[in-house]
């Protein structure tokens, strides 16, 4: 059964992806858990991904590290993980692969942490561009392809590289117009998603680096997660 290595869930929004596809998919694997410890992890995580970053999947001699790899290595096995429509998957993959590169001032500005609660003290142009992108990106997808989803009927890879933005839309408040809204309420509700979020919160690993980033530009409103 294939070894899925992951971060603090709390913190690790690239690791949330490929777990949150496997399990929301019912694709059997095991978890194994390296939280984050102060100063670099690279030599830690060398142990078993060879860019020592996680996620990290190891399925017998196979090791498949960086999450649109995993992805991608775990689609030749399950259809389901890209929709059956050949249009609908060209424009998930174009989807996924924008967030996979793109909207670096929203992951600057808003680290992804499940517990907190957030105000942000400035939305300057370039964050605003992530964020109307964002309402964008989505509302084509739920309109062009019928939902709840966003490339369609069902639960699929672009949803799952999108579900870290739908926990950074909870901690710091982003305003989402239209079915963008209605979406990421259905998101927070998909039991693979509660899951997640449930063990977040009963962390009680802190790492300075990301408490710092999550803080920098914005108000801490409220902390729920375990003392």
């Amino acid at each position: 059964m294939p070894l899925l290595y992951v971060a603090n869930k709390n913190y690790s929004s690239w690791s949330l992806r490929p777990w949150v596809l496997m399990s929301e998919l019912g694709i059997p694997f095991v978890e194994e858990q390296v939280v984050f410890a102060e100063g670099s992890n690279w030599q830690a995580f060398r142990r078993f991904s060879p860019n020592g970053r996680v996620p990290c999947l190891s399925d017998g001699d196979t090791v498949v590290w960086d999450s649109l790899a995993i992805v991608e290595y775990l689609a030749e096995e399950h259809p389901a993980v890209w929709p059956s429509d050949r249009i609908a998957r060209a424009w998930a993959r174009s989807a996924a692969a924008e967030m996979h590169s793109g909207f670096a001032t929203l992951r600057e500005q808003c680290g992804m942490s499940c517990g907190l609660r957030v105000r942000l003290r400035d939305v300057g142009p370039a964050l605003q561009a992530d964020i109307t992108r964002i309402n964008e990106l989505w509302n084509e997808g739920l309109a062009r392809f019928g939902g709840p989803f966003l490339a369609g009927a069902h639960f699929t890879a672009v949803d799952a590289f999108y579900a870290p933005v739908v926990f950074r839309v909870q901690t710091y408040g982003l305003p989402l117009e239209g079915p963008a809204k209605d979406y990421a309420a259905r998101m927070l509700a998909l039991p693979s998603m509660r899951r997640w979020y449930d063990a977040a919160l009963a962390e009680t690993w802190r790492d300075r680096a990301h408490e710092y980033e999550v803080l920098r530009y914005g108000e801490l409103l409220e902390d729920l997660r375990a003392a």
